[in-house]
């Protein structure tokens, strides 16, 4: 609603106000979860953690699943912009790249977003209404970043987007292993492995 002179009521926020408060709340949502996890997460407990009202979180969100979907995609673009600086990195090797990205991923700090993230899949997978649009970027989101990674690293693109997508599989994969076994020796030597397989490197 907007008043005759172009303003809003009071009390209701402009909608790129309204946008950029969303933005905040989501952000702060997943420092929130990369620090204390997603157990017993609660919009109250969530909301008080953040300095806003459970309401407030009900408005911008809907609903506690609709912000978990959030927290997931935010902490994705996360991933992705880590890529883009890391590209960036005069002298890295693209091999040197990939270990730095993984290295941040498999940080035990971020162990809840990543069970998150297989959690939302898996909502999505099911079709739960909430969750289902997360299925239209969960491979798509990552295909330009990575392509045009390849492309740069001097693949032909004909076959970088192939390529692409298996680092995409193989890195989530190998997430999937480190959350349901443990085995952090095993995951980082078989991402080594992966590493010379894919880059050629030592």
């Amino acid at each position: 609603m907007v008043n005759t002179d172009g303003s809003h009521p009071e009390g209701e926020a402009a909608p790129g106000r309204d946008r950029e408060r969303r933005s905040q709340l989501v952000n702060a949502a997943v420092d929130h979860v990369a620090a204390h996890g997603i157990a017993d997460l609660s919009l109250r407990g969530l909301g008080a953690a953040i300095g806003v009202s459970h309401r407030m979180l009900i408005h911008y969100f809907g609903s506690k699943e609709e912000l978990l979907v959030e927290i997931v995609r935010t902490s994705e673009q996360r991933q992705r912009d880590l890529l883009s600086l890391l590209r960036l990195e005069p002298g890295l090797s693209p091999a040197d790249a990939a270990r730095l990205l993984w290295q941040q991923l498999t940080n035990p700090r971020l162990a809840g977003q990543e069970r998150l993230f297989f959690e939302i899949c898996g909502h999505a997978l099911r079709g739960r209404p909430e969750a289902a649009p997360f299925l239209e970027g969960l491979v798509n989101d990552w295909m330009e970043p990575l392509v045009a990674a390849e492309v740069a690293a001097g693949t032909d693109p004909a076959v970088a987007r192939d390529r692409a997508r298996m680092a995409l599989a193989t890195v989530r994969g190998l997430l999937l292993d480190l959350l349901a076994t443990g085995d952090r020796v095993g995951v980082d030597a078989a991402m080594e492995e992966f590493l010379r397989l894919y880059y050629g490197s030592k």
